[in-house]
């Protein structure tokens, strides 16, 4: 089993090496300065947000669809994942961070355009898109497609379902001394009973529970921040300095390396907010919106609030109290929240064991919505029932089991599903381009409703015009 964790953690490695963080930061900066910088009108895409969209096609409304993608982004990655961070970068690594996701709302708008643009609509109304359906009629990459729904319905069962889990049951069981099956008990019903509703059910519950968990982490760091207020302007200075000069940190810290410095931040950037790997497309395509830009304005924020609000939150909070208490630089990411959180009178420990259930728990919500279409464009509904069943188990396993290589399986999926996603996002910008245009470069066109929703009939038909095509350019080379 020891030389299988190995395995799966060099495959992880060389995955999420510099040529993917490469691929996936020149696809935020082409697409920024393609799309004429879209993150500049993030005032709007806020307004947008809440605003309900009368008239339009769709299943959930745009927030909703935003709350669920927020609820699979938001998770355990945003506390531990951004102290991990700062243990193997340095304080640095919050900048690099920060920068990831201001780059990366512009690949997130691209892909909650295209899931728009391209997604279908079902006899009975109900709307499917993300990566593999922009890749199947955008492009006509159906191998691609199928490829990426592989990918993303095992790498929901291990970075959504899995691994969260075993992160709440490990937490409660360390601060709380609760056995990990009963934790799991309470998770797998609580998830199972969300599932049955399919995505009005998950979107109504994350539209719940994702303002709540955030105000409550965010409340939270912001006591934490008042108290260390006399090291705050120190530890904004630290992160700045060291994000280009990683000794200005001292040798405290582990990340001595200016290349170290920017990997951890840059890919746990990516991997925080998720822009570039195609999940949150999938949710995006279910919204009610009058226009594929309304609705990448609003995925757009996402990469917003995650990253650029709550990463640079925790980032801040962990450098102040290492300023503060020189002796946490030496811990572990979780061990560094824990006692970051630990300077919280009393209540400390139940508002980051609070915080993390929620945000497992919305990531575990988020994920089987992701997963569960993956399996829908594999094999159509019927393997939707067997798929809510086996997702439910996975739960409960995750919670009484050591993960290691799950963890490296899920990461390795998370990669190879930015891939075929990256390709459609790069191959389809001249479509971003004049949709932008449309509806976004020209004054007072947000408001213009299009209504050419594909359906899966008409899906169909493309299908077999294609299909047609082909025969006959056989038949001309032939002759």
């Amino acid at each position: 089993m020891e030389d299988f964790v190995k395995i799966t953690e060099e495959i992880s490695g060389l995955l999420w090496g510099w040529p993917l963080i490469a691929l996936l930061v020149g696809t935020h900066i082409f697409l920024t300065i393609r799309l004429r910088f879209p993150q500049r009108h993030i005032i709007t895409a806020i307004r947008l947000t809440f605003q309900k969209d009368k008239e339009t096609s769709g299943d959930v409304s745009a927030f909703g669809a935003l709350a669920t993608a927020l609820a699979a982004t938001i998770g355990t990655g945003n506390l531990v994942g951004v102290g991990t961070a700062i243990v193997l970068g340095g304080p640095g690594a919050v900048f690099w961070c920060w920068i990831t996701g201001l780059l990366g709302m512009a690949t997130k708008y691209s892909e909650g355009l295209l899931a728009v643009k391209f997604r279908v609509r079902t006899s009975n109304g109900e709307m499917l898109g993300g990566p593999m359906y922009a890749l199947e009629r955008g492009l006509g990459m159906k191998w691609l497609a199928v490829l990426f729904c592989i990918f993303t319905s095992i790498a929901a069962f291990g970075i959504g379902n899995m691994v969260q889990a075993n992160a709440v049951a490990d937490l409660m069981k360390t601060d709380f001394n609760i056995a990990t099956w009963q934790t799991g008990l309470v998770i797998t019903t609580l998830v199972g009973l969300v599932m049955l509703g399919g995505v009005k059910s998950i979107s109504k519950v994350c539209g719940l529970l994702v303002p709540f968990m955030a105000m409550f982490y965010i409340i939270g760091c912001i006591y934490i921040i008042c108290c260390n207020h006399a090291y705050v302007g120190t530890a904004v200075k630290l992160i700045v300095e060291s994000a280009f000069n990683p000794s200005a940190a001292g040798s405290g810290f582990v990340g001595g390396m200016l290349i170290n410095t920017i990997r951890y931040g840059v890919a746990r950037g990516l991997f925080s907010n998720e822009s570039g790997m195609g999940s949150a497309p999938i949710v995006a395509a279910a919204a009610k919106a009058k226009n594929p830009v309304r609705q990448a304005l609003v995925s757009m924020t996402g990469t917003f609030w995650d990253t650029v609000i709550i990463c640079a939150m925790t980032g801040i909070v962990l450098v102040s109290c290492m300023v503060a208490y020189p002796e946490m630089e030496c811990k572990a990411g979780t061990a560094m929240m824990r006692s970051a959180f630990g300077t919280i009178p009393v209540i400390g420990p139940i508002v980051l064991a609070v915080g993390l259930f929620t945000f497992a728990f919305s990531t575990l919500l988020g994920w089987s919505y992701y997963g569960e279409k993956a399996i829908e464009y594999l094999g159509g509904k019927k393997w939707i029932k067997g798929y809510r069943i086996v997702f439910v188990i996975g739960v409960f396993v995750g919670s009484i089991l050591s993960l290691a290589a799950v963890w490296n399986i899920a990461d390795s999926m998370n990669a190879l599903m930015a891939i075929p996603n990256l390709i459609s996002l790069l191959l389809l910008s001249n479509v971003l381009v004049k949709e932008t245009r449309k509806y976004l470069w020209s004054k007072n066109s947000l408001d213009k409703w299009n209504k050419s929703d594909t359906t899966i009939d008409q899906l169909e038909k493309e299908k077999r015009l294609r299909k047609r095509i082909k025969k006959h350019r056989r038949t001309i080379r032939k002759n």
